[in-house]
């Protein structure tokens, strides 16, 4: 009996799910999930956010955008760099929808009414990253800007 107790307290955990595959698509969710943390906060008006924009993006219902965010948490957690995201974005998005991923990140960013400078400036360093102009950059984030 006594080794039944000790095997119950050494039971291994199941072994984590592998991440899926870092498309262009789930660098974005990332990258998104990434802009709502920056400001150390993770508010449920972002996820819901978030989960929009997945949806809308890539013509999502409910329920399949918010497991598409889920997996993109993950990515955010386990891959600091913001570099590799932006690539996949840059190498496999053509420059419209590049710009309409910041103004989405911008609207992210706003969408707490906190205007935060970690934000800020990843979501300006992610725009560098995706090869933005910086004209396009401002019109981007003028557009997202939450009267």
């Amino acid at each position: 009996m006594f080794e039944r107790l000790k095997s119950f307290f050494h039971h291994r955990a199941a072994p984590a799910k592998p991440l899926h595959e870092l498309d262009a698509a789930h660098a974005m969710g990332a990258l998104l999930v990434k802009v709502a943390i920056a400001d150390h906060t993770y508010l449920f008006e972002e996820v819901e956010q978030i989960d929009r924009i997945l949806a809308e993006a890539y013509n999502l219902k409910p329920l399949q955008a918010a497991k598409m965010r889920a997996e993109c948490e993950r990515l955010a957690f386990e891959m600091p760099g913001i570099e590799e995201m932006a690539a996949r974005i840059r190498d496999g998005v053509d420059y419209e929808h590049r710009r309409a991923a910041v103004e989405a990140m911008w609207k992210l960013a706003e969408i707490d009414g906190i205007s935060d400078a970690d934000e800020t400036a990843l979501v300006e360093l992610i725009e560098d990253h995706l090869g933005l102009e910086r004209t396009d950059s401002k019109e981007a984030r003028a557009s997202a800007v939450i009267p």
